[in-house]
């Protein structure tokens, strides 16, 4: 039963790695293609759907992390 919690957190933690290095820092996507970081906008789309991934990934991290804990002991 442990293995496959910390294999779940293995899995868990590279796709938060993979997810947090597809979100482009500071303007969002529009800022590749040179649009102004003054102008306050909402998450749109892709954006808005790789932010509550990486929420969730988070949370289920947290959760694996503790559930082993208690588990190990």
């Amino acid at each position: 039963m442990e293995s496959y919690l910390y294999v779940a957190q293995i899995v868990v933690a590279v796709s938060l790695i993979l997810v947090a290095l597809l979100q482009v820092r500071g303007g969002g996507l529009g800022g590749i293609f040179g649009q102004a970081d003054t102008v306050f906008r909402t998450k749109r789309g892709v954006e808005k759907t790789l932010f509550q991934l990486t929420i969730v990934l988070v949370l289920i991290f947290i959760i694996l992390s503790i559930v082993s804990l208690k588990i190990s002991d």
